[in-house]
């Protein structure tokens, strides 16, 4: 992700701090495209938020490999319905109602591994403020438009593609794809991906453009 203007980052942290005082659980959530920083920014936003906020990404819901080759999806990983999207919208639904004395357990996306891993990360209940992010959580079909309403609210991060697409082909790269191979996965299946994300942008309370002049 480029370097963000510090006030700019400054004021995104103010208004996340915003939500974790609140004086109940809310939650934040980042969309964007495959590159865009989504996971940077969550991270150093939950970072300087000094333990007000966990991430819990929408990644941890992919399908494992082996189920989305049984379906016939594995050369599309990465689309919409290559996630447990249900699965996703009733974690956080738990999540906006926190019991007392009882951790939630969120599942996290091992890139090294390419495959979830359930029961990745601890939620407290005494956290006020949970921040996820992934690509389809303003996404209105099917399971995911169930997602929306759940989310305090929800950021769009619009990073320019003439830089997004470069750093996700070298981010395939440095996961274990040959780059002729993750050049054409970036173009066919993650820049598929991208414009149908696109089509979420309206729906955000606030769009983090990056990486343009004009």
């Amino acid at each position: 992700m480029p370097r963000m203007d510090v006030r700019e980052f400054d004021r995104l942290v103010a208004r996340a701090r915003g939500l974790a005082v609140a004086g109940e659980r809310r939650i934040l959530g980042i969309a964007g495209a495959p590159g865009a920083g989504k996971s940077t920014l969550a991270g150093r936003l939950v970072d300087r938020l000094d333990g007000l906020a966990v991430l819990v990404p929408m990644d941890g819901f992919h399908l494992a490999q082996a189920e989305l080759e049984r379906l016939g999806r594995a050369g599309r990983k990465g689309a919409p319905d290559t996630f447990d999207a249900a699965g996703y919208a009733a974690l956080l639904a738990r999540l906006r109602a926190p019991v007392p004395g009882t951790t939630v357990y969120a599942p996290a996306f091992d890139r090294s591994l390419e495959e979830p891993v359930a029961g990745a990360v601890p939620v407290a209940p005494e956290v006020p403020l949970v921040v996820t992010e992934g690509n389809y959580l303003l996404h209105d079909g099917g399971a995911w438009a169930d997602v929306r309403p759940l989310l305090d609210e929800a950021w769009f991060l619009d990073l320019d593609a003439r830089l997004r697409v470069p750093r996700l082909v070298d981010r395939h790269v440095r996961f274990g794809k040959a780059r002729a191979h993750a050049e054409r996965w970036v173009h066919t299946s993650d820049e598929a991906n991208a414009r149908l994300v696109a089509h979420g942008r309206d729906r955000a309370d606030l769009v983090i453009t990056m990486g343009r002049d004009d």
